[in-house]
């Protein structure tokens, strides 16, 4: 399928799976998996939290993730996306599939052999490795943690090869097995708690880690292989070309990047480990109720507007390149920030509707919403850092995010270690919301600069209304908080009372965001009408007043 951008350019497209004529709708197709997913990964987190509790099973569970997940984004999930899909879609764009096919399948070959070596490696050195992670940890919690780490070492295998899949998929715009492939991820970790834990103990959450990344990846086969992929995969193997060794070079600065990161994460355990038992479940479990925005919203534009960009950058269109990245920043705002007001305000509702059950008690419920609250504050800079990262990805250029990351999370680890003394368990959500805010803000300013068409006016008036918007409607669902806390005949003591002033709170929050975003004229809130309403609904009257004005139903 060939679609025309602006009139002049075919842009290289299939339709497979569920392509989307837009960013926003690609978006969508994202997104609406996303929900699911992160309904799993609520019900995942209350099956953890109401069976162990924020104690030390979780703690040692949490623990050991961090190898495993060093591995994996390391020398996958940022690096690969951010040097392999610029690359493959360059092959694309110039109806070169063969080449982009050689490429993909000499990428995975190097992935899961520099993978393989390094988890063997880590599976040795487990022992010593969990020692240095958690120092404060006792001998029995490191020996728990040091079995489940060896498990779970097997889960970055089955994800760097998902990573690759996902990586052509996007690049061919087909979005739906790239979207499942996080629903199953869950599917497993809950089978792990559920059938393998009872079956197996302790072992069986680390099993159902590594049952999940397998299925992660096998949902994306049949799409690949649809494509001509395996037939490439073994033409000739190991391979390390031209184009490999371009997407390595491309990967190296990213992945120094993400080691700065991931250095952080490990600081974060060590910290975790000498504060109270439970610190590190109870800033893990913040930050997957915060990351519930991020991955629902700014990582789904973000995905889906990476193509674009890359395309853009190729052709060196700066005028399109900068449009794309505002709509796409508006968008994510747009979505993010009323969400981050909602968690502000309603932080205690919402750590106990999603976590409050069986084992985790009101001390955890206390400890978990202080940090989710902290976390909060950040959301907007933690969901523009991905768009702001991969628009500098597109442009080929690796290094800036990286220096940018080096000065951020040198920002956070300076922050964590004066704050902890003083405030325990939130010194950690504090440093890293300030981090963050540093990271997109260098971010904001070196991209400024690098992009000749940026206009300042078109970029920021908007963004600046969508924050007053959520402000106000902020202020609204606190008013209304205390209004029904003054009515209530009786504490909120059971779930049934938690939950309705939530969701009371929260419909009226929204509500009135949409209704000062319509007063305010956000095209966002416009864009996102017309389209539910002619894409979604299929009302007549907006399917007809799209008709000879395809953008009108864009989102």
């Amino acid at each position: 399928m060939i679609k025309t951008i602006k009139g002049k350019t075919a842009v290289f497209r299939r339709l497979a799976d569920a392509t989307s004529e837009t960013i926003g709708g690609a978006a969508f197709v994202i997104a609406a998996s996303g929900i699911a997913s992160r309904l799993l990964g609520f019900l995942r987190d209350r099956m953890l939290a109401g069976r162990f509790g924020a104690g030390d099973t979780l703690d040692a569970y949490y623990a050991a993730f961090r190898i495993p997940d060093t591995l994996y984004n390391l020398l996958v999930m940022g690096a690969l996306s951010a040097a392999f899909v610029p690359v493959f879609t360059e092959f694309l764009s110039k109806k070169k599939k063969q080449e982009a096919l050689d490429l993909a399948a000499g990428v995975l070959e190097w992935i899961l052999l520099s993978l393989g070596g390094l988890s063997l490696l880590a599976i040795i050195m487990a022992p010593t490795i969990v020692a240095v992670l958690a120092p404060g940890f006792s001998e029995e919690k490191r020996a728990v943690t040091v079995e489940l780490t060896r498990i779970m070492l097997l889960s970055p295998l089955f994800l760097g090869a998902s990573a690759v899949f996902g990586g052509m998929l996007l690049s061919f715009r087909c979005f739906t097995a790239y979207s499942l492939a996080p629903i199953l991820y869950n599917v497993g970790i809950i089978v792990g708690v559920t059938v393998f834990v009872p079956a197996f103990g302790m072992s069986g959450l680390a099993c159902g880690v590594a049952f999940g990344a397998l299925l992660h990846m096998a949902v994306q086969i049949p799409s690949v292989k649809n494509r001509g992929f395996f037939p490439s995969l073994f033409h000739h193997p190991l391979r390390f070309d031209g184009p490999v060794r371009r997407v390595v070079t491309l990967m190296i600065p990213r992945t120094l990047g993400i080691a700065a990161n991931q250095l952080s994460l490990f600081l974060t355990t060590v910290f975790a480990s000498l504060l109270v038992p439970g610190s590190l479940a109870i800033f893990t479990l913040a930050s997957n109720i915060g990351a519930i925005p991020i991955g629902l919203f700014a990582v789904s534009f973000s995905l889906a507007a990476f193509p674009t960009l890359s395309f853009s950058a190729s052709e060196k269109r700066n005028g399109e390149f900068f449009d794309t990245l505002s709509r796409t920043t508006k968008r994510i705002l747009f979505f993010v920030v009323p969400v981050s007001m909602l968690f502000i305000v309603f932080r205690a509702q919402v750590v106990r509707v999603i976590l409050g059950s069986g084992q985790f008690d009101w001390d955890d419920t206390i400890s978990t919403f202080n940090v989710l609250a902290w976390l909060s504050a950040s959301l907007f800079a933690q969901g523009l850092i991905p768009l702001f990262a991969r628009a500098f990805y597109a442009l080929q250029d690796t290094k800036t995010p990286l220096y940018i990351a080096v000065l951020g999370e040198a920002t956070y680890v300076v922050s964590v270690i004066a704050l902890m003394p003083k405030y325990g368990t939130n010194a950690l959500a504090m440093a890293f919301s300030l981090g963050s805010i540093v990271n997109f803000l260098l971010l904001l300013l070196a991209l400024r600069k690098r992009i000749g068409e940026w206009d300042d006016t078109q970029f920021f008036r908007e963004n600046a209304r969508i924050f007053l918007a959520a402000i106000l409607a902020g202020a609204v669902s606190q008013l209304s908080k205390s209004v029904f806390a003054f009515f209530s005949l009786s504490p909120l003591d059971t779930f049934l009372k938690v939950f309705l002033q939530l969701g009371f709170g929260s419909v009226l929050g929204l509500g009135t965001f949409f209704l000062l975003c319509n007063w305010f004229k956000i095209e966002e809130y416009h864009s996102l009408r017309r389209f539910i309403l002619s894409k979604v609904l299929r009302t007549p009257e907006a399917i007809s007043s799209v008709e000879g004005h395809p953008e009108k139903g864009e989102w």
